[in-house]
């Protein structure tokens, strides 16, 4: 198949999913784009999936789906269904961001994820205002830059509220992170920004993950790959990263889940984590919180 520009789909696009749903070879089933670059799901470490009502099953994941050329635009991932069956929401993944991935395994054997090395939150109206912008101000919040990063060498700061990255508008901190992740180690990035109500342009230099991930690392091996944060209400220290393949990821953390208790002992904050992580040997059990659940994950 010919592969396609993702970035050319538009919503309402027409698509096929092709697959073999519950062993049905070569079912073909159609539908629309319904929506693009949906993030925030806890499927994938990194997630920039095309929506689409094209009937997909088990069974379907890694088939193909196609636009009405016959070019291949996205791989068929999964479904959200709270009942076990599908209800019209089926995900992909763009096909950019698929060959992306392929690329770096051909090249390096592994996907290389580069970062900036700042820790980001979504503007909102009320943080807009409080910087004495417009209550409409899209953009993503810079709240911590990490010493040494790409970021702090660039010269960015906590504060600043970036909102284009190479001519492209950033509205969502996810999106920031999916632009990022598919660019190459070493490449520049041309960013735009806010600082103090003035606009400004920068170049940052897209740094390696791994030297960005080595205070998680430092902590305890069992957390090797993982980036923590204190969580902005003080219960807790949430997993803002998390490097594809790693022993914190194979596990079982995603990004987003807030730990609460490592080893039946709570923590409220990194100071705390690393206290009782220091006093484990083996393997460690950690208490997180997920979306409205929580459970338990054994580190090993």
């Amino acid at each position: 198949l010919k592969m396609a520009d993702s970035e050319l789909l538009q919503q309402g696009d027409f698509v096929i999913a092709i697959g073999n749903p519950f062993g049905l070879e070569n079912t073909v089933t159609t539908g629309v784009v319904s929506a693009l670059g949906r993030s925030g799901l806890g499927i994938e470490g990194y997630e920039n999936f095309i929506q689409t009502d094209a009937s997909i099953n088990p069974g379907n994941s890694g088939g193909a789906l196609v636009n009405l050329r016959g070019e291949l635009v996205g791989i068929n991932t999964a479904i959200i269904a709270p009942n076990g069956g599908n209800v019209g929401i089926g995900l992909a993944i763009p096909m950019n961001m698929a060959r992306n991935s392929s690329d770096q395994l051909l090249e390096h054997g592994e996907v290389r994820r580069g970062q900036l090395g700042v820790i980001i939150q979504d503007m909102t109206s009320s943080l807009a205002e409080a910087f004495d912008l417009d209550a409409q101000q899209k953009g993503v919040l810079i709240t911590q830059v990490q010493e040494d990063s790409a970021a702090d060498l660039a010269g960015l700061e906590a504060g600043d509220i970036i909102v284009m990255v190479n001519k492209k508008l950033i509205n969502t901190a996810s999106q920031l992170r999916n632009v990022v992740g598919s660019v190459r180690i070493g490449e520049a990035l041309k960013l735009e920004l806010l600082r103090e109500g003035k606009s400004r342009k920068m170049t940052v230099v897209v740094g390696e993950r791994s030297n960005l991930l080595s205070r998680a690392n430092k902590i305890h091996p069992r957390l090797n790959g993982a980036e923590l944060k204190n969580a902005e209400n003080g219960k807790g220290v949430i997993v803002a990263e998390l490097a594809s393949g790693s022993n914190a990821s194979a596990s079982g953390l995603r990004v987003g889940d807030r730990i609460v208790s490592v080893n039946r002992v709570a923590v409220s904050n990194l100071k705390q984590l690393t206290k009782v992580a220091e006093r484990s040997s083996g393997k460690m059990l950690v208490r997180i919180v997920r979306g409205n659940t929580a459970l338990f994950i054994v580190l090993s």
